[in-house]
């Protein structure tokens, strides 16, 4: 299938080079098995954190994982000429969320502490990975408001019950490890807090850029 083409839409909805798009794009399939890949080890990754999860709430952990198997699936789908807009809402949202998150936590809240090295900086870099990925979804998705709806509310329903509402024996939030202390895990700390905030600010990030894009976009169609 042909690429389908690139408005010209403000750098902060599309701040990849076109070129590098468009071999994204033309690569796509290669990309999805990348994401499959990095889905099925992020399950491994979260195994531990499973075990101490009621089962009906393990949906609301492993957020890396889901957001690359949302990212997998909505290129699947673009490549398919399949018509799935609130996937696609939704990989975008959990590539912009889960791709400055990580890094944010991983930078700024927790440190390398006693990880390995390569094993902390391949979770710095690989979620950035991710967060570039969100900028091809602009090329084939339309944004509409009810994709952006349950994007919004599948996300920030897991802000919810992530850091602010216990539910089903939550928190639910990725373990932080600046949150494990010799008394236990303690969620009362500045980590906590600062780690919640980082995920609401990007919540409503993704939000403004989604919205911004399908203005943009709706623009751009009108003045050609």
């Amino acid at each position: 299938m042909s690429t389908p083409p690139r408005s010209d839409v403000p750098w902060y909805v599309a701040p990849l080079p076109e070129r590098l798009e468009d071999f994204a794009l033309r690569f796509a399939w290669l990309i999805v098995a990348i994401n499959l890949a990095g889905t099925a080890f992020g399950f491994w990754y979260y195994r531990v954190q499973f075990e101490a999860t009621p089962i009906l709430a393990w949906p609301l952990v492993p957020d890396s994982p889901v957001a690359t198997l949302f990212i997998a699936l909505s290129l699947a789908a673009y490549k398919l000429d399949f018509d799935a807009d609130w996937l696609h809402a939704l990989a975008f949202f959990g590539c912009i969320k889960l791709g400055f998150w990580t890094p944010f936590v991983q930078l700024v809240v927790n440190g390398q502490g006693d990880l390995w090295w390569a094993m902390y900086w391949f979770l710095v870099v690989s979620h950035l990975g991710m967060a570039l990925e969100a900028f091809l979804v602009h090329r084939y998705a339309n944004f509409s408001v009810p994709a952006v709806a349950v994007a919004l509310a599948w996300y920030g329903f897991n802000d919810v019950v992530d850091y602010f509402v216990a539910f089903l024996d939550g928190p639910h939030h990725t373990l932080l490890r600046a949150e494990i202390l010799p008394a236990g895990i303690d969620h009362s700390i500045a980590a906590h807090d600062h780690a919640a905030a980082g995920a609401v600010v990007l919540t409503l990030l993704a939000t403004f850029l989604a919205l911004a894009t399908r203005v943009k976009y709706l623009e751009a169609r009108r003045d050609v």
